[in-house]
């Protein structure tokens, strides 16, 4: 996929998730892009993963259902984020 629709897909997935994500997020819209690419690779990796049973990485692409799973998979960053940074007391 070429720099453009990541970046694209990116900031579609990262603005969506935040949006649909209980709780408040912080950062701006390079954070949101980041976020929606690495969930983009995260969502593209695990759906590889279920369909062909082997572990590769991959990334969601630019379209309707790629965009569903690039929503998914930032949704379980922004989740994997918060366990990492927010520590119980």
């Amino acid at each position: 996929m070429n720099i453009l629709a990541w970046v694209v897909l990116g900031l579609l997935a990262g603005a969506l998730a935040k949006a649909i994500y209980p709780g408040t997020q912080g950062g701006g819209i390079l954070s949101t892009m980041v976020l929606g690419i690495v969930g983009a690779v995260l969502g593209g990796t695990i759906t590889t993963f279920w369909q062909t049973g082997t572990l590769q990485l991959a990334s969601a692409s630019l379209s309707l259902p790629g965009l569903l799973v690039a929503i998914l998979g930032a949704m379980l960053a922004i989740f994997l984020w918060g366990l990492l940074t927010h520590r119980a007391a």
